[in-house]
């Protein structure tokens, strides 16, 4: 059952909820534009201009990606022990 419903929540992007966001601002600021426009024309454009406003917002927020750290060269042990000669 649990996998079922999990299956009907369906992720909205990054950038369609800021042009969600948009779209309801716009709309209560400009009361006064809606009257002169018209309910279609007013909604049209206002669902253009939050696509333009949105145009850079990328869909997915971007992943850090992790260098792996270089680990420093360990040097073979040199002996310090004098070379005789026979």
């Amino acid at each position: 059952m649990a996998k079922s419903e999990k299956k009907d929540i369906k992720l909205i992007s990054r950038k369609k909820e800021i042009q969600q966001q948009l779209i309801t601002q716009l709309a209560t600021s400009l009361p006064g534009l809606k009257e002169l426009l018209g309910d279609k024309k007013f909604e049209t454009r206002i669902t253009k201009a939050a696509k333009l406003l949105s145009e850079g917002i990328k869909e997915k927020a971007s992943k850090k990606i992790k260098q792996e750290k270089k680990k420093p060269v360990k040097k073979k042990k040199e002996t310090s022990q004098p070379v005789t000669e026979q």
